[in-house]
């Protein structure tokens, strides 16, 4: 059999009711896994479900931020071989307009959300030995761009904390990866293209060699870092940008 197939594997995705975290769910089911949905919209959570193939797959509606959300969450998993945070925000404003209430608006969600879901699944002994861990960040992790100093900070931030993830755990068999796309047609890609004119967006397109990404390639490189095929690699940041900066200026 493969070593790309996720038969007996069960993992645990968040931010599942859209973009990425929808699709990767979808694909990881597809893969053989049972997979244990959370998000915090019910209703988006509950079509995600639905869209799954055939298996013992499990929903949680939860609010991770949120300590009795997260401690229930937790309470109701199963042992994981693999966990997904895919959970995010986009909130772009110049370093003038930064209050408290947008750094914590990001970082809440971006990277507190993860850190201490991760520290209540280690807490509770929940992850087999040889797990593995998939992060999202973004090439604006160690690409910032103008008005992304919430949002790089935050990627950055994951980075390093999937970094130390993995040098804690690796004694279990345990990795821990970091995934970070650029340009990806999710409805974060929608609200850009309105914020943006057309020719704005066309001459961002263009630096695409391979064009704009899909949830789907993204889902892809997920599934690699959860099987068995990925067995010697940890620690990393595997960027999928279609060669953008190839010709990023």
């Amino acid at each position: 059999m493969t070593p790309f197939h996720l038969h007996n594997k069960t993992v645990l995705i968040t931010g599942a009711s859209s973009g990425i975290g929808k699709q990767t769910a979808i694909d990881i089911a597809g893969m053989g896994a049972r997979v244990v949905l959370t998000a915090r919209n019910k209703e988006r959570l509950t079509e995600t479900f639905q869209d799954l193939p055939e298996g013992d797959h499990q929903m949680i509606v939860a609010d991770i931020l949120i300590p009795e959300d997260r401690e229930r969450l937790i309470a109701q998993l199963p042992q994981l071989d693999g966990v997904v945070n895919s959970a995010g925000v986009v909130n772009p404003f110049p370093i003038r307009f930064i209050s408290q209430e947008k750094i914590d608006e990001t970082l809440n969600i971006n990277y507190e959300a993860p850190l201490l879901l991760m520290a209540g699944i280690t807490k509770n002994k929940k992850l087999n030995k040889n797990a593995s861990v998939v992060f999202m960040s973004s090439i604006s992790g160690q690409h910032p761009h103008k008005g992304g100093v919430m949002y790089s900070s935050s990627k950055a931030a994951i980075e390093s904390l999937s970094k130390v993830f993995a040098l804690e755990h690796y004694h279990l068999g345990i990795r821990s990866n970091c995934i970070s796309p650029a340009m990806v047609k999710t409805e974060m890609y929608d609200e850009a293209e309105k914020g943006m004119s057309k020719e704005s967006m066309d001459k961002h397109i263009e630096q695409y060699p391979l064009g704009v990404g899909t949830p789907q390639d993204v889902s892809h490189a997920i599934i690699f870092l959860l099987s068995d095929a990925s067995k010697w690699i940890t620690g990393i940041n595997l960027r999928l940008d279609g060669g953008y900066l190839l010709e990023a200026k």
